[in-house]
């Protein structure tokens, strides 16, 4: 029978080899790797496929971001599990990007070539119905979708072809609603979700001469309430007013006819000013007739 002090050194020497090794697998876990960058992309390579593939997108946004970190150059398959990932997250714009960066790597030969055209052709369709639906107000933007900016100075001829509208007036109309979704104002400014709407956002239409306004105010509930205001546009300023104001976090276009606040928007003057101008060229085209061309 051992001694009780030979049993504590014994112990002793376990808790010490346990600590050890413990402390052996922190070390590298903190210092990220402890293969070579080459083998520990390959690695990361292989656990990003098999994740993909069986569909578990958590895991392999986790590897894809530990790949992203890396300074080495990624080999072109890094950019179709990307796009993948993103895609799956519902950002288009940036599983487009990804995917694009792996056709032009690539090439024809690749393994995914077919299959990434593709997904950016779905890509493509969806974004465009984004904005197609914006402008019948019975849509939401998943993401800031594809804008030409500035519209202020953009033919017209071009809006028409982005949007496949049928004439000057839609293609004004869906670019003003695309624009407004993504300025929409909220009051958490340090964080945005793209899965979560605005707490005021608006959505236009055109008829009978007017413009048909839309606000939709979140409450803190999640309660919705839509107001709705018909802005005649004979005879009023086709140029808005508009400012901000830093202090509440805040900018305003003014309504042309009393100068009333008419959008509230997000604190981002780049983005009003180009509300405003597309939102001025709209009234001026219906300010001319009816024929919407």
């Amino acid at each position: 029978m051992l001694s009780p002090r030979i049993v504590s050194l014994a112990g002793g020497r376990s808790l010490v080899a346990g600590l050890a090794m413990v402390a052996s697998l922190a070390t590298v876990s903190a210092h990220g790797q402890s293969l070579a960058p080459e083998h520990e992309i390959r690695r990361l390579m292989l656990a990003t496929e098999e994740a993909v593939s069986a569909e578990r997108w958590g895991e392999a946004s986790e590897y894809l971001n530990r790949l992203q970190k890396m300074e080495t150059e990624k080999p072109a398959d890094y950019f179709y599990y990307r796009g993948r990932a993103m895609l799956q997250a519902g950002h288009l714009n940036e599983a487009r990007a990804a995917l694009e960066a792996y056709v032009s790597r690539a090439g024809v030969d690749g393994k995914h070539y077919q299959q990434s055209l593709k997904l950016i052709t779905d890509i493509e369709k969806e974004n465009r119905a984004n904005v197609r639906a914006l402008a019948n107000g019975n849509g939401e933007a998943k993401e800031p979708v594809a804008i030409i900016e500035p519209a202020g100075g953009q033919e017209l001829k071009s809006l028409r072809q982005l949007y496949l509208a049928d004439s000057d007036r839609e293609a004004l109309t869906i670019h003003l609603n695309a624009l407004l979704e993504t300025a929409g104002w909220r009051r958490d400014k340090t964080v945005v979700r793209l899965d979560r709407p605005a707490d005021i956002r608006y959505r236009v239409s055109v008829a009978n001469g007017n413009l048909n306004i839309q606000e939709i105010t979140r409450n803190t509930d999640d309660t919705t309430v839509r107001k709705s205001v018909s802005l005649p546009v004979f005879g009023v300023n086709p140029q808005p007013r508009w400012d901000c104001e830093p202090a509440v976090g805040a900018c305003w276009i003014y309504d042309p006819r009393d100068g009333s606040r008419l959008f509230q928007l997000a604190q981002s003057r780049n983005q009003v000013n180009e509300i405003a101008l597309t939102l001025g060229r709209l009234i001026r085209n219906v300010q001319q007739g009816s024929s919407g061309s």
